[in-house]
Protein backbone atom coordinates (compact mmCIF):
# COMPACT_ATOMS: atom_id res chain seq x y z
CA UNK A 1 0.00 0.00 0.00
CA UNK A 2 2.81 2.41 0.90
CA UNK A 3 4.48 1.66 -2.44
CA UNK A 4 1.32 2.67 -4.32
CA UNK A 5 1.04 5.87 -2.30
CA UNK A 6 4.67 6.70 -3.08
CA UNK A 7 4.05 6.05 -6.78
CA UNK A 8 0.97 8.29 -6.76
CA UNK A 9 2.90 11.06 -4.96
CA UNK A 10 5.76 10.79 -7.44
CA UNK A 11 3.37 10.88 -10.42
CA UNK A 12 1.46 13.85 -8.95
CA UNK A 13 4.79 15.71 -8.60
CA UNK A 14 5.63 14.86 -12.22
CA UNK A 15 2.27 16.30 -13.32
CA UNK A 16 2.80 19.47 -11.28
CA UNK A 17 6.41 20.02 -12.37
CA UNK A 18 5.88 19.47 -16.10
CA UNK A 19 5.32 22.29 -18.57
CA UNK A 20 3.15 19.87 -20.56
CA UNK A 21 2.00 16.25 -20.35
CA UNK A 22 1.30 14.11 -23.41
CA UNK A 23 -0.63 10.83 -23.06
CA UNK A 24 0.01 7.91 -25.41
CA UNK A 25 -0.97 4.29 -25.84
CA UNK A 26 1.91 2.02 -26.74
CA UNK A 27 0.16 -1.34 -27.35
CA UNK A 28 2.31 -3.51 -29.62
CA UNK A 29 5.59 -1.60 -29.27
CA UNK A 30 8.67 -3.59 -28.34
CA UNK A 31 11.01 -2.72 -25.47
CA UNK A 32 13.58 -1.64 -28.08
CA UNK A 33 11.07 0.68 -29.75
CA UNK A 34 10.11 2.22 -26.40
CA UNK A 35 13.81 2.76 -25.66
CA UNK A 36 14.24 4.43 -29.04
CA UNK A 37 11.23 6.69 -28.36
CA UNK A 38 12.54 7.62 -24.91
CA UNK A 39 15.90 8.51 -26.43
CA UNK A 40 14.35 10.66 -29.16
CA UNK A 41 12.54 12.93 -26.67
CA UNK A 42 14.85 12.65 -23.63
CA UNK A 43 16.29 16.16 -24.10
CA UNK A 44 12.86 17.69 -23.40
CA UNK A 45 10.81 15.02 -21.62
CA UNK A 46 10.69 11.91 -19.49
CA UNK A 47 8.61 9.12 -21.02
CA UNK A 48 7.11 6.78 -18.45
CA UNK A 49 4.92 3.70 -18.75
CA UNK A 50 2.21 4.18 -16.11
CA UNK A 51 -0.52 2.27 -14.33
CA UNK A 52 -3.86 3.80 -15.30
CA UNK A 53 -5.56 3.76 -11.88
CA UNK A 54 -2.59 5.26 -10.06
CA UNK A 55 -2.07 7.82 -12.82
CA UNK A 56 -5.71 8.86 -12.68
CA UNK A 57 -5.44 9.42 -8.93
CA UNK A 58 -2.17 11.35 -9.31
CA UNK A 59 -3.51 13.50 -12.17
CA UNK A 60 -6.60 14.36 -10.13
CA UNK A 61 -4.39 15.29 -7.16
CA UNK A 62 -2.49 17.62 -9.49
CA UNK A 63 -5.79 19.16 -10.65
CA UNK A 64 -5.93 17.41 -14.03
CA UNK A 65 -9.11 15.46 -14.72
CA UNK A 66 -8.97 15.51 -18.53
CA UNK A 67 -7.21 12.12 -18.65
CA UNK A 68 -9.90 10.26 -16.71
CA UNK A 69 -11.58 8.83 -19.84
CA UNK A 70 -8.35 8.36 -21.80
CA UNK A 71 -6.51 6.21 -19.26
CA UNK A 72 -7.42 2.83 -20.75
CA UNK A 73 -5.14 0.27 -22.32
CA UNK A 74 -1.34 0.31 -22.01
CA UNK A 75 -0.57 3.96 -21.26
CA UNK A 76 2.63 5.95 -21.23
CA UNK A 77 3.09 9.64 -20.53
CA UNK A 78 5.65 12.14 -21.74
CA UNK A 79 6.29 14.53 -18.83
CA UNK A 80 7.70 17.59 -20.61
CA UNK A 81 10.39 19.64 -18.86
CA UNK A 82 11.66 21.39 -22.01
CA UNK A 83 10.08 22.42 -25.31
CA UNK A 84 6.55 20.94 -25.65
CA UNK A 85 6.64 21.47 -29.42
CA UNK A 86 9.81 19.38 -29.76
CA UNK A 87 8.24 16.56 -27.71
CA UNK A 88 4.99 16.67 -29.70
CA UNK A 89 7.06 16.53 -32.94
CA UNK A 90 9.08 13.59 -31.59
CA UNK A 91 5.95 11.64 -30.67
CA UNK A 92 4.26 12.46 -33.98
CA UNK A 93 7.29 11.45 -36.02
CA UNK A 94 7.74 8.24 -34.04
CA UNK A 95 4.02 7.43 -34.48
CA UNK A 96 4.35 7.89 -38.26
CA UNK A 97 7.12 5.28 -38.35
CA UNK A 98 5.47 3.09 -35.67
CA UNK A 99 1.66 3.26 -36.00
CA UNK A 100 1.25 1.21 -32.80
CA UNK A 101 1.99 4.41 -30.85
CA UNK A 102 -1.27 6.33 -30.46
CA UNK A 103 -1.25 9.90 -29.19
CA UNK A 104 -4.37 10.18 -27.06
CA UNK A 105 -4.19 13.73 -25.73
CA UNK A 106 -2.34 16.06 -23.48
CA UNK A 107 -2.34 18.86 -20.99
CA UNK A 108 -0.55 22.13 -21.67
CA UNK A 109 -0.66 25.57 -20.09
CA UNK A 110 -3.63 24.70 -17.87
CA UNK A 111 -5.71 23.26 -20.71
CA UNK A 112 -6.59 19.78 -21.86
CA UNK A 113 -5.49 18.93 -25.41
CA UNK A 114 -7.16 16.51 -27.78
CA UNK A 115 -5.04 14.23 -29.97
CA UNK A 116 -5.65 16.63 -32.89
CA UNK A 117 -4.46 19.59 -30.81
CA UNK A 118 -1.29 17.69 -29.90
CA UNK A 119 -0.70 17.12 -33.64
CA UNK A 120 -1.24 20.85 -34.27
CA UNK A 121 1.26 21.59 -31.51
CA UNK A 122 3.71 19.32 -33.33
CA UNK A 123 3.21 21.36 -36.51
CA UNK A 124 4.41 24.56 -34.82
CA UNK A 125 7.98 25.65 -35.28
CA UNK A 126 10.38 25.10 -32.41
CA UNK A 127 11.11 27.80 -29.85
CA UNK A 128 14.59 28.36 -31.34
CA UNK A 129 13.21 28.88 -34.87
CA UNK A 130 10.54 31.28 -33.61
CA UNK A 131 13.13 33.24 -31.59
CA UNK A 132 15.37 33.40 -34.66
CA UNK A 133 12.52 34.77 -36.77
CA UNK A 134 11.69 37.30 -34.07
CA UNK A 135 15.33 38.41 -33.89
CA UNK A 136 15.38 38.76 -37.68
CA UNK A 137 12.23 40.88 -37.59
CA UNK A 138 13.73 43.12 -34.90
CA UNK A 139 16.94 43.48 -36.88
CA UNK A 140 15.02 44.37 -40.05
CA UNK A 141 12.87 46.92 -38.22
CA UNK A 142 15.98 48.47 -36.64
CA UNK A 143 17.62 48.84 -40.07
CA UNK A 144 14.38 50.35 -41.35
CA UNK A 145 14.26 52.79 -38.44
CA UNK A 146 17.92 53.73 -38.90
CA UNK A 147 17.27 54.41 -42.60
CA UNK A 148 14.24 56.57 -41.77
CA UNK A 149 16.22 58.58 -39.23
CA UNK A 150 19.17 59.00 -41.59
CA UNK A 151 17.10 59.89 -44.68
CA UNK A 152 15.88 63.33 -43.44
CA UNK A 153 19.36 64.12 -42.15
CA UNK A 154 20.93 63.23 -45.49
CA UNK A 155 18.26 65.27 -47.31
CA UNK A 156 18.92 68.24 -45.02
CA UNK A 157 22.69 68.01 -45.65
CA UNK A 158 22.09 67.88 -49.42
CA UNK A 159 19.71 70.87 -49.20
CA UNK A 160 22.18 72.93 -47.13
CA UNK A 161 24.98 71.99 -49.55
CA UNK A 162 22.82 73.01 -52.54
CA UNK A 163 22.00 76.34 -50.87
CA UNK A 164 25.68 76.92 -50.08
CA UNK A 165 26.64 76.18 -53.73
CA UNK A 166 23.90 78.49 -54.97
CA UNK A 167 25.08 81.21 -52.61
CA UNK A 168 28.70 80.75 -53.68
CA UNK A 169 27.78 80.93 -57.37
CA UNK A 170 25.67 84.06 -56.77
CA UNK A 171 28.52 85.92 -55.09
Amino acid sequence: MANKEATVAELADSFRNSSAVLLTEYRGLTVAQLKQLRGSISEHATYAVVKNTLTKIAANQAGISSFDEELVGPSAIAFVHGDPVAVAKGLRDFAKANPQLVIKGGYFDGNALTADEVRKLADLESREVLLGKLAGAFKASLFGAAYLFNAPLAKAVRTVEALREKQDSAS
